[in-house]
């Protein structure tokens, strides 16, 4: 059955890939952007030329997940159309690369703006009229370093993942008896084949970023970042983590997973989240409230 789904980040990488591919397989695909006049211009163009050279319904719309007043307009663009969203896929991201104490409080807070505070923005922009309807599916894009071995210098994007990935646990047991399911992907690091670690932004305190390069620490990123690489299998492929998302679109409502790894490095995630969420669903059953570990069902 085709879905009506709104993806957040789709300029390139994962968001990118799981939107086209999402079209492909028949659904009707609201892929978004920020600033589709201006540095977005020449992918927001891509991304209509697909949906022309390829058939498919894959309608770039422009969206800010730190701007409320963008969300909104974005949202009641796609319900005056469509009359409903039935998915929605929180992908827009941002990472930063540097020393933790490189960073200002505000750039951490920037961090936590796109990572966090910009889903909680498109919920409530999108979930009230999956209320009304009793139906949905909210689908996070997580990382398994929220649980599974990370290297350093990237503290500020692991810190925010973790928050989104708690935020994602209490959205899915609230929403469950509306008959809105959860379900979280956890990519692992993919190196090659996305623009994550070349769109990476950097501290603006350069004294501290000069400090640890020539201080004890010098070389952890020289160490970090290839040996992180080597450990990538050669065909590591990101579109898995597209693919894996249209699975999860595709299973019948109150029978999708709760979490989706997609790890080539086997940093550990898989093993720690079965362990939390374990936890998680005990608790749930000892104060009585067991019930909201699947969505109700119309």
């Amino acid at each position: 059955m085709k879905k009506i789904i709104l993806i957040t980040g789709t300029s390139s990488g994962f968001g990118k890939m799981a939107a086209e591919t999402l079209a492909q397989a028949g659904h009707l695909v609201y892929g978004s952007m920020r600033d589709i006049k201006g540095r977005n211009k020449a992918n927001k163009a891509a991304s209509d030329q697909y949906s022309v050279d390829n058939k498919v319904f894959l309608n770039t719309l422009e969206l800010d997940v730190c701007d409320q007043t963008s969300i909104d307009a974005a949202v009641t663009q796609i319900i005056e159309q469509q009359g409903k969203i039935d998915v929605i896929i929180h992908n827009a991201g941002h990472l930063m690369v540097g020393p933790t104490e490189a960073f200002s409080p505000e750039e951490i807070l920037h961090l936590y703006d796109v990572n966090v505070a910009g889903t909680q923005r498109v919920n409530r922009a999108v979930l009230p009229h999956m209320r009304e309807a009793g139906e949905g599916l909210v689908v996070w894009i997580g990382s398994s370093s929220t649980s599974g071995g990370t290297p350093p210098y990237l503290a500020p994007y692991f810190a925010a993942k973790a928050g989104m990935d708690a935020l994602a646990v209490s959205y899915s047991a609230e929403l469950s008896r509306w008959g809105i399911e959860t379900s979280i992907i956890v990519p692992g690091a993919f190196t090659k084949g996305t623009n994550h670690f070349q769109n990476a932004g950097h501290p603006k305190d350069e004294a501290c970023v000069e400090a640890y390069a020539k201080g004890p620490t010098s070389n952890i990123l020289e160490i970090a970042i290839p040996a992180l690489a080597a450990l990538e299998p050669a065909d590591a492929d990101p579109q898995e983590v597209a693919s894996a998302i249209l699975d999860v679109v595709n299973i019948d409502h109150g029978k999708r997973p709760f979490r989706v790894h997609i790890d080539p490095i086997g940093d550990g995630a898989e093993e720690v989240d079965k362990i939390k969420d374990r936890i998680q669903a005990e608790m749930l059953r000892r104060i009585g409230l067991e019930d909201l570990l699947k969505p109700a069902i119309k």
